[in-house]
């Protein structure tokens, strides 16, 4: 394990700002850590950095304990926080060189690392520019360098694409995938396609609890009391809705007249019954033309709003949601 919680709880005077979490991340993995605002998220990222000691419980950083052994664990770790470290009256390779230094990396290496750190997250053109003088997306890239310089096996990314435009949050997301073929990677993001596209695997957080730790996948399917299906069919739009609400299982339909005229409908089925075949069947006999049909999942923002309102806990060993876990 390259990061690894057991039974970590921070109280600031009386709140439990994180309470008796544990999870595991696995080297190679990028994990996504999500939580509304005030759930504990930060507050877990700065004790893995060892920024701040947990009040009870273990974490260890490539098997060292960050608060027993804080030098060795800390060698093994990048962090870039939510506003970037910068030093914004230095130049670009200037302040990398200088983190370079801060963290004992020999000249040889350093020079090296600086090198390629730049060409890698897309720094060659500004290399010799001030920080103070580069937009947010370059500053974010230099405050993601930063955190790679030494080569930690470890990165804790801070919402790192936080206040940045769609094409700047799409090249940092495209850096964090290909770091991520080197580096184990946790990071904190609002964004929540961000999470679909660039992690492994997501850790949900409320009010202080883990509420769920799984693949995006599995987290859908354990959610879904219901099927539910987009089918589109050719006809006309009564007798095409009541094929569907004749079919045995269905619990809701609803359909609108699209704009070539065909019938758009998104169907529920009890969680145990798949109705594709018998709504096959249905179209068929009347000679209705299905045009398009596909079974529907959660989205992530489903998935993120359902567990942190309704304050359940996911057991990913059993594959469903448990109250009060």
């Amino acid at each position: 394990m390259m990061i690894e919680l057991k039974n970590v709880t921070k109280v600031y005077g009386t709140r439990k700002a994180v309470d008796n979490i544990s999870f595991s991340v696995d080297k190679g993995e990028i994990v996504g850590f999500l939580g509304p605002n005030g759930a504990g998220k930060t507050t877990t990222m700065k004790m893995i950095t060892g920024y701040m000691p947990p009040t009870s419980g273990t974490i260890k950083i490539a098997g060292y304990d960050i608060v027993e052994q804080p030098i060795e664990a800390k060698k093994h770790i990048g962090y870039l926080p939510e506003v970037p470290p910068l030093y914004l009256d230095m130049t670009v390779e200037a302040y990398l060189h200088f983190v370079g230094g801060i963290k004992g990396v020999p000249p040889k290496k350093r020079r090296e690392d600086v090198e390629r750190i730049i060409h890698e997250v897309g720094l060659t053109d500004v290399r010799k520019r001030l920080i103070k003088n580069l937009s947010k997306g370059y500053k974010q890239r230099v405050g993601l360098a930063q955190a790679i310089i030494g080569d930690p096996d470890v990165l804790v990314l801070d919402e790192p694409t936080v206040g940045l435009d769609p094409k700047q949050i799409k090249e940092i997301r495209d850096i964090i995938k290909e770091l991520g073929k080197k580096h184990t990677i946790i990071l904190s993001t609002h964004i929540l396609p961000e999470v679909s596209m660039v992690c492994d695997r997501v850790i949900i957080i409320n009010k202080g609890k883990i509420v769920a730790i799984d693949k995006t996948e599995n987290l859908s399917t354990a959610l879904q009391n219901s099927r539910r299906y987009f089918i589109k069919v050719e006809g006309p739009y009564e007798e095409v809705v009541n094929s569907v609400k004749e079919i045995e299982g269905v619990t809701n339909v609803e359909a609108e007249v699209d704009s070539d005229n065909t019938i758009k409908l998104t169907v529920e089925s009890s969680a145990d019954k798949d109705i594709r075949k018998d709504m096959f069947f249905a179209f068929a006999k009347k000679a209705f033309p299905i045009l398009e049909l596909k079974m529907l999942s959660y989205s992530l923002e489903e998935v993120f709003l359902e567990l942190t309102t309704e304050e359940e806990s996911y057991d990913e060993n059993v594959g469903n949601i448990k109250e009060g876990a």
